[in-house]
């Protein structure tokens, strides 16, 4: 199956975490919500919008941090598994789950103080709109993380089971621009794809991470980085 009809499966959403965040995944999990606090910065009693939420792992984050989180997303069986990780780290007050279409938010303008969405612009049928929506919905900031077009990932992207759309810096800034936001910073990781963690056992994904991070911080590493991510105020 692709897109849609895989991402909202029964199975899938059952064995989403235990696939791409045991193992050598733990690494990807810890760098996407240092990404995502790193950009957001404090978050106690802000009012904040995650789109494709997904299984909840960085809005039920964000809530035990004290944030007034909602996450949004297509999928009833991923936001099941969200509701349970609120419920057992004692958040489910501050989280609300809800089904919806991102390219419709169902919020006014200015709503959040910041929406951000982390795995989700490479499954985006229509990133321009999906983008101006959450610049509608904030009062000021929207971040978000990318696969880029040149890097080591564009080698098995067309395997995967839901496809996987690339970008290159040139057409994020397009987006950015259309949107009406201003980009404030961006970073750039992983040369290795997430793919190549993920089979690998934790302890050995470790030394192989450091290896990554040291080519990373050369001019052609970075260039080669598989993930993005995007720092944006609205303009």
């Amino acid at each position: 199956m692709k897109g849609k009809e895989w991402y909202q499966a029964d199975d899938v959403a059952q064995e989403y975490d235990a696939k791409r965040f045991s193992d050598g995944g733990r690494l990807i999990d810890r760098r996407e919500k240092e990404a995502v606090l790193d950009a957001l910065g404090p978050v106690e009693g802000k009012d904040i919008l995650e789109i494709a939420c997904g299984t909840g792992r960085f809005t039920v984050m964000l809530a035990e941090r004290g944030a007034n989180i909602i996450g949004l997303d297509i999928s009833s069986a991923m936001m099941a598994q969200g509701r349970q990780k609120a419920k057992s780290t004692g958040v489910e007050g501050l989280v609300e789950f809800m089904r919806g279409d991102a390219a419709r938010l169902p919020f006014p303008d200015d709503h959040f103080d910041a929406v951000f969405a982390m795995r989700f612009f490479h499954l985006a049928e229509t990133p321009a709109k999906f983008l101006a929506e959450m610049c509608r919905v904030s009062k000021d900031q929207v971040f978000f993380d990318t696969f880029n077009r040149y890097s080591t990932r564009s080698v098995y992207t067309w395997l995967l089971p839901m496809g996987s759309r690339l970008y290159s810096r040139v057409e994020v800034e397009n987006l950015l621009y259309g949107a009406g936001l201003e980009l404030v910073d961006d970073a750039h990781d992983f040369v290795l794809p997430y793919g190549f963690y993920r089979e690998i056992p934790n302890e050995v994904a470790g030394q192989i991470r450091e290896l990554d991070t040291k080519l990373r911080g050369s001019t052609v590493g970075e260039k080669l980085s598989s993930v993005s991510y995007w720092n944006a105020r609205v303009r």
